[in-house]
């Protein structure tokens, strides 16, 4: 299941900028490792959901996963071939928000080379360019 919030105050936002460094969700709090956005971007739902299987499916029940990004934002799409104007586009997907420096993904209890080995894993899915953290050496 894709995630998405429950009720929004208004179906369909603006694009905005995306630019700037996350000050918010920059430190990790939750595992030892942890997967740090290095660039700017959006990221959609699904691979959100792509990096929780891939990860779910390489843990088997041990370790432990922390998303720290959520999909606020409503992305709309207007349908092919279509002319312009007649209003904003039908919602066609959620993206989160992720400035550089956000850490975006945490892990806990497993050992060091597993854990990269996972998030590299998780890195492959995602739309942003990331790199592993421990830690130790933010």
């Amino acid at each position: 299941m894709l995630l998405m919030p429950k009720r929004v105050k208004y179906r369909k936002s603006q694009k905005g900028k995306s630019r700037g460094l996350a000050v918010a969700g920059s430190q990790m709090h939750f595992g030892e490792y942890g997967l740090k956005a290095i660039e700017n971007g959006f990221v959609p739902a699904r691979q959100l959901e792509a990096s929780r299987v891939v990860v779910a499916r390489k843990l088997r029940g041990t370790g432990k996963l922390w998303i720290n990004a959520f999909p606020h934002k409503s992305i709309t799409k207007k349908p092919a071939e279509t002319r312009m104007g007649k209003g904003k586009g039908d919602l066609d997907h959620w993206v989160a928000v992720v400035k550089r420096g956000k850490v975006m993904f945490e892990l806990g209890g497993v050992p060091a080379d597993f854990a990269k080995q996972i998030l590299r894993l998780v890195a492959f899915k995602l739309s942003v360019k990331t790199k592993f953290i421990t830690r130790e050496g933010h």
